[in-house]
Protein backbone atom coordinates (compact mmCIF):
# COMPACT_ATOMS: atom_id res chain seq x y z
CA UNK A 1 0.00 0.00 0.00
CA UNK A 2 2.51 2.51 0.66
CA UNK A 3 4.68 1.96 -2.40
CA UNK A 4 1.55 2.34 -4.48
CA UNK A 5 0.96 5.15 -2.40
CA UNK A 6 4.47 6.53 -3.13
CA UNK A 7 4.07 5.90 -6.68
CA UNK A 8 1.35 8.01 -6.97
CA UNK A 9 2.75 10.91 -5.25
CA UNK A 10 6.10 10.69 -7.28
CA UNK A 11 4.15 10.32 -10.19
CA UNK A 12 2.06 13.64 -10.04
CA UNK A 13 5.21 15.38 -8.97
CA UNK A 14 6.75 14.55 -11.71
CA UNK A 15 3.56 15.34 -13.89
CA UNK A 16 3.09 18.85 -11.78
CA UNK A 17 7.55 19.34 -12.07
CA UNK A 18 6.46 18.81 -16.47
CA UNK A 19 3.72 20.82 -16.30
CA UNK A 20 5.82 24.06 -14.77
CA UNK A 21 8.66 23.55 -17.20
CA UNK A 22 6.42 23.34 -20.11
CA UNK A 23 5.11 26.64 -19.35
CA UNK A 24 8.52 27.93 -18.31
CA UNK A 25 9.75 26.59 -21.85
CA UNK A 26 6.98 28.39 -24.23
CA UNK A 27 7.08 31.16 -26.16
CA UNK A 28 5.83 34.85 -24.21
CA UNK A 29 2.69 35.61 -27.05
CA UNK A 30 2.07 39.31 -27.32
CA UNK A 31 -0.90 41.12 -29.50
CA UNK A 32 0.27 45.16 -30.87
CA UNK A 33 -2.81 46.91 -31.36
CA UNK A 34 -2.31 49.55 -33.77
CA UNK A 35 -4.95 52.20 -34.52
CA UNK A 36 -3.15 55.70 -35.44
CA UNK A 37 -0.95 55.08 -38.18
CA UNK A 38 0.53 58.72 -37.94
CA UNK A 39 1.47 58.53 -33.69
CA UNK A 40 1.89 54.61 -34.12
CA UNK A 41 3.24 52.68 -36.94
CA UNK A 42 6.92 53.75 -36.49
CA UNK A 43 7.20 53.55 -32.83
CA UNK A 44 5.50 50.25 -33.32
CA UNK A 45 8.06 48.96 -35.97
CA UNK A 46 11.00 49.76 -33.84
CA UNK A 47 9.22 48.26 -30.42
CA UNK A 48 9.06 44.83 -32.72
CA UNK A 49 12.27 44.91 -33.72
CA UNK A 50 13.72 45.64 -29.93
CA UNK A 51 11.18 42.88 -28.69
CA UNK A 52 12.86 40.62 -30.79
CA UNK A 53 16.07 41.65 -30.67
CA UNK A 54 15.76 40.74 -26.36
CA UNK A 55 13.39 38.18 -26.81
CA UNK A 56 13.64 36.40 -30.33
CA UNK A 57 11.10 33.57 -29.63
CA UNK A 58 8.13 35.87 -28.53
CA UNK A 59 5.11 35.32 -30.82
CA UNK A 60 3.90 38.18 -31.85
CA UNK A 61 0.68 39.63 -33.76
CA UNK A 62 0.01 43.10 -34.83
CA UNK A 63 -3.74 43.90 -35.21
CA UNK A 64 -4.69 47.30 -37.30
CA UNK A 65 -7.54 49.17 -37.45
CA UNK A 66 -8.82 52.61 -37.86
CA UNK A 67 -6.58 54.30 -39.05
CA UNK A 68 -3.97 51.97 -38.08
CA UNK A 69 -4.28 50.21 -40.79
CA UNK A 70 -2.47 52.65 -43.64
CA UNK A 71 1.08 51.18 -42.56
CA UNK A 72 0.13 48.24 -44.02
CA UNK A 73 -0.59 49.58 -47.49
CA UNK A 74 1.92 49.41 -50.61
CA UNK A 75 3.99 52.63 -50.48
CA UNK A 76 3.12 54.03 -47.05
CA UNK A 77 6.00 56.21 -45.17
CA UNK A 78 6.30 57.99 -42.62
CA UNK A 79 7.07 61.28 -44.03
CA UNK A 80 8.17 62.74 -40.56
CA UNK A 81 11.27 60.50 -40.71
CA UNK A 82 11.73 59.61 -44.29
CA UNK A 83 10.62 55.70 -43.95
CA UNK A 84 9.14 53.58 -45.91
CA UNK A 85 7.01 51.10 -43.88
CA UNK A 86 7.22 47.93 -46.39
CA UNK A 87 10.85 46.98 -45.95
CA UNK A 88 10.64 46.86 -42.42
CA UNK A 89 7.31 44.86 -42.18
CA UNK A 90 8.70 42.32 -44.89
CA UNK A 91 11.78 42.21 -42.39
CA UNK A 92 9.79 41.68 -39.37
CA UNK A 93 7.49 38.86 -40.70
CA UNK A 94 10.69 36.96 -41.62
CA UNK A 95 10.73 37.11 -37.74
CA UNK A 96 7.36 35.27 -37.51
CA UNK A 97 5.85 38.45 -36.66
CA UNK A 98 1.78 38.55 -38.38
CA UNK A 99 0.33 41.62 -39.64
CA UNK A 100 -2.92 41.19 -39.57
CA UNK A 101 -5.27 44.28 -40.62
CA UNK A 102 -9.09 44.68 -39.56
CA UNK A 103 -11.61 44.21 -42.71
CA UNK A 104 -14.54 45.83 -40.97
CA UNK A 105 -12.22 49.18 -41.51
CA UNK A 106 -11.32 48.45 -44.95
CA UNK A 107 -14.87 48.12 -46.11
CA UNK A 108 -16.05 50.84 -44.15
CA UNK A 109 -12.79 53.02 -45.84
CA UNK A 110 -13.62 51.09 -49.17
CA UNK A 111 -9.92 50.03 -49.45
CA UNK A 112 -9.40 47.12 -51.67
CA UNK A 113 -7.14 44.43 -50.11
CA UNK A 114 -4.65 45.01 -52.80
CA UNK A 115 -3.31 47.91 -51.74
CA UNK A 116 -1.61 46.36 -48.82
CA UNK A 117 1.63 44.83 -48.68
CA UNK A 118 2.08 40.98 -49.53
CA UNK A 119 3.07 40.19 -45.80
CA UNK A 120 -0.89 41.67 -44.16
CA UNK A 121 -3.51 39.31 -43.64
CA UNK A 122 -7.12 39.82 -42.65
CA UNK A 123 -9.12 39.79 -40.25
CA UNK A 124 -13.06 40.08 -40.01
CA UNK A 125 -13.25 42.51 -36.74
CA UNK A 126 -9.58 43.74 -35.07
CA UNK A 127 -11.55 44.52 -31.93
CA UNK A 128 -12.71 40.80 -31.79
CA UNK A 129 -9.39 39.43 -33.27
CA UNK A 130 -7.15 40.91 -30.13
CA UNK A 131 -10.11 39.90 -27.69
CA UNK A 132 -9.41 36.58 -29.07
CA UNK A 133 -6.17 36.84 -28.38
CA UNK A 134 -5.79 37.93 -25.24
CA UNK A 135 -8.72 35.64 -23.48
CA UNK A 136 -8.22 32.24 -25.77
CA UNK A 137 -4.91 32.29 -26.68
CA UNK A 138 -3.33 34.13 -23.64
CA UNK A 139 -1.70 36.59 -25.74
CA UNK A 140 0.00 39.70 -24.12
CA UNK A 141 -1.74 43.05 -25.00
CA UNK A 142 0.22 45.90 -25.89
CA UNK A 143 -0.63 49.57 -27.15
CA UNK A 144 2.23 51.59 -28.45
Amino acid sequence: MQSTLFRFKSLMIGLLLSATTALAMAADKVVYHVDDTATQATRTLRSLRNHLDVAPKTKITVVTLGDGVEFLMEGARDDKNNLEYASLVSDLKTRGVDFEVCELTIEKKNIDKSKFVLEATFTKSGVVRITELQNQKRFAYIKP
